[in-house]
């Protein structure tokens, strides 16, 4: 651990931003300031006695970042790669949470001459499912299969969606329309989003899942050569799948995301009450048997200094935070792009606030054990 408190700039000030500084504030490890160009949002801080302040372009963005040991980012994907490109220039380590493959494949070629860390989808998925599968893949003498599931929903859902807005819209159409990596036949490939479409129950819930962008991170690279297939869906309650398809497809809306966010964000009310819902698989030679290893859990919200944190602030501000305190203690790089992967699944969930996903700590739901 460094000697003097680290200065950390959050950038956004939204429900992730806001859990993310509640977390670190109460460590008392850390001297934070919270950035964001909504000055009604940086207002509902004030409880917590945090420093704020108004960023409105990269000239305000990179005094706020000066001299601060961290920046946790945020803010909307499209903002990702110009700020991480003002922290490799200042030097600061940058962590963020975009399922933009795009951005994240621009950080990494940033990263190749950074003196900081670079360390894009520190999230839920992309983020703690990249770890996950990684852990499941090293387990085997040769990987056959991994398959990584993810949703975040609503715990009482209603109407033909069952779904409820619990994060960024923007971010979700993305992972609805654009490509989605995967490994087929032990290539790297795009697979259509909204495609695959499976059933499967667990503990005693019927869901269906089916592909979205994004989510793998980096791990298709890491594994090319190494697996025959690596996939990763989101998973909803039956019937979702359906109509996105009428949405995106028959109604032609990916091609007006602009619209299309405009409707959802009219028609889907957003809830605190979800469970997030993680479920990864792996099979292959080990020892000269065919065996399989899976992972599961069940995460639901919480309470943190009289504060209600929902399942998906929970476990999206643990992951971001649990990578800094990582870097932080030098259990990881100090410099340059870090994936997923590079995480041990043991020090994250050893982590303070890794501990959010370990089975202890998932309430009424419990994380199985590897098969």
């Amino acid at each position: 651990m460094t000697t003097t408190r680290p200065t950390i700039a959050i950038l956004g000030a939204g429900r992730i931003g806001h859990a993310m500084a509640l977390l670190l504030q109460r460590t008392g490890d850390y001297d934070l300031l919270v950035a964001d160009r909504d000055a009604a949002s940086l207002a509902a801080l004030r409880p917590l006695g945090l420093a704020t302040a108004v960023v409105h372009d990269d000239a305000s963005v990179q005094a706020a970042i000066q001299g601060c040991f961290a920046v946790l980012n945020a803010l909307p994907f499209h903002r990702a790669v110009g700020v991480a490109t003002l922290c490799a220039h200042a030097g600061v380590h940058y962590f963020d949470l975009t399922e933009d493959v795009a951005s994240t494949q621009a950080i990494r070629a940033l990263g190749r001459t950074a003196r900081s860390v670079l360390m894009p989808q520190c999230g839920l998925a992309p983020g703690f499912i990249g770890i996950v599968g990684h852990d499941l893949a090293r387990r085997f003498d040769a990987l056959h299969d991994l398959r990584m599931r993810v949703g975040a929903l609503p715990r009482y859902p209603q109407g033909a969606l069952r779904y409820n807005l619990t994060w960024s819209t923007e971010g979700l159409i993305n992972e609805y329309c654009n490509p989605c990596e995967a490994i087929v036949g032990g290539a790297p490939t795009f697979v259509p989003a909204l495609g695959g479409l499976e059933t499967f129950a667990l503990d005693g819930v019927e869901y269906e899942a089916f592909n979205t962008s994004g989510g793998l991170g980096t791990l298709t690279e890491t594994l090319a050569g190494r697996a025959r297939q690596v996939d990763y869906k989101s998973i909803r309650y039956p019937g979702h799948c359906a109509i996105l398809r009428l949405l995106l497809n028959d109604l032609r809306l990916r091609e007006r995301r602009d619209l299309l966010k405009d409707i959802l964000e009219a028609a889907i009310p957003t809830t605190e009450q979800d469970v997030v819902v993680v479920f990864a698989s792996a099979s292959g030679l080990s020892g000269g048997r065919l065996v399989e290893h899976a992972y599961s859990a069940h995460i639901v919200g919480t309470q943190v200094d009289g504060m209600a944190l929902s399942a998906i602030q929970r476990t999206t501000a643990a992951g971001i935070c649990a990578a800094l305190d990582l870097v932080v203690h030098g259990r990881l790089p100090q410099a340059g792009f870090i994936g997923q992967e590079q995480v041990a699944l043991a020090d994250f969930l050893g982590n303070r606030f890794g501990t959010a996903y370990a089975p202890q700590a998932q309430g009424a739901a419990e994380a199985a054990q590897p098969a």
